[in-house]
Order: C-alpha cells, then structure tokens, then sequence
C-alpha cells in the first residue's frame, strides 16, 4: 500500500482491500472479549456488508451519506463507551500497519473515524 495510488480508497486496496480489511477486523473482533458480544446477537454477515459500504465513504470513496442519525440509531442503547470505540478503531489501525499503510494514512483513517465518535458513542448508556 503505497502512496503511488492518488486516493486513500485506492491506498487501502480499493474494493477487494476494503473486503480483505473489514474481513480481519471482524475476526479480531469476535475475538475480542470486550468486543465480541455486541455482535452476539447479530448478523455478522450483514454488518460485515454495512461496514464495506461504510469504509468506503470513510476511505473517501461513494456516494453514501451516513448521516448521523443513521449512525446514532444503529448504535443508540448498545452501551458503546469511548473504550469500546477506541478499541475498535485499534483494531484496525493495527491491521493498517500490518497491511504496511503508511503512518500518514493511518493517522487520515484515524482521523475521519473520530468524527463519528459522537454518532456511535452518544448513544451509549454506560459510562467509561
């Protein structure tokens, strides 16, 4: 992953990068004591799919508007706290760097993903 290729999408292996990444970071998070049972419950197949769609828009690529109430009722009630949220966000800077990104994009990635800290975490019914 190289900073030859001109969008942070393409950097992240376009397509099929996206799908490889969100791949590993849903085994690492089923893995994840911490994690893994916010997912107990759900259709781990279909988060999968959203999270593609997702990434993409985060990555800078798409068309889709993941508006803030989109995103705050998917994750209103599920007790997410700012610990569960930056775990998350470890995972997959971890498996960025794994995947030899480089530390400019990771720290991009990082970045569009704060700023949908409040729509995940607002909703959040326990405390830290």
């Amino acid at each position: 992953m190289g900073k030859s290729e001109s969008t942070l999408y393409n950097r992240m292996g376009g397509p099929e990068g996206v799908a490889v990444i969100i791949d590993e970071l849903y085994r690492r998070i089923l893995a994840d004591p911490e994690l893994a049972p916010f997912f107990a419950h759900s259709d781990v197949d279909h988060i999968r799919s959203m999270q593609r769609e997702f990434f993409a828009v985060v990555f800078g690529e798409g068309d889709l508007s993941y508006s803030s109430l989109t995103l705050r009722r998917a994750h209103h009630d599920r007790g997410i706290t700012g610990f569960h949220f930056n775990r998350f966000v470890q995972h997959l800077l971890d498996i960025l760097r794994e995947r030899q990104a480089s530390e400019d994009d990771i720290d991009e990635v990082a970045h569009r993903l704060s700023l949908y800290y409040d729509d995940i975490v607002g909703g959040a019914t326990t405390s830290e």
